[in-house]
């Protein structure tokens, strides 16, 4: 589609594929009797309390050591990934509540729509127009205040190669 439309930019591209991700996920789900639940008007499917979470990290074929939110990543994006992803591992040493700010506590808040106790599988991928999915990484990622990421635990999954048309 992105080809056909003849678009220069790539940023069509990703929230399309993320899109398309995001409600293939949430459809596969609904097939297995399992849940799917509404964040802010995207469907997010959730096993056994924990939420799928597609996020394409890059366009062209990049470790996953090297994966960064960007700068201009949506509240609700930082919100599911501090107040659903794994906490970091000990810090130097403990925030203490009145150290903490409100928006530091808006951003770890969870989400009701999704259950205080459902956690983030990420699914990582990169992706480009001409070649589709590269690579895809599953496990555990905090973000990192620099917009990093620190994983927890990670596997590679097969890429499932395209059909001729």
């Amino acid at each position: 589609m992105h080809l056909a439309a003849r678009l220069k930019k790539r940023s069509p591209y990703g929230a399309t594929l993320a899109e398309a991700v995001r409600e293939n996920l949430a459809d596969t789900a609904r097939e297995l009797d399992e849940a799917v639940r509404d964040v802010r008007g995207y469907e997010y499917a959730v096993i056994n309390d924990h939420a799928l979470f597609p996020f394409k990290y890059a366009d062209r074929p990049r470790p996953l050591d090297r994966a960064r939110l960007a700068s201009n990543a949506s509240p609700t994006r930082r919100r599911m990934l501090l107040g659903h992803g794994p906490q970091p591992q000990g810090g130097l040493f403990p925030l203490d509540d009145d150290l903490t700010t409100e928006e530091y506590e808006e951003l770890h808040e969870t989400f009701e729509a999704l259950g205080a106790s459902t956690e983030l599988v990420c699914l990582f991928f990169t992706a480009d127009p001409e070649n589709g999915i590269h690579v895809i990484h599953w496990g555990d990622a905090h973000l990192e205040p620099d917009r990093t990421f620190t994983w927890l635990y990670s596997e590679q999954l097969p890429v499932a190669t395209q059909l001729p048309e």
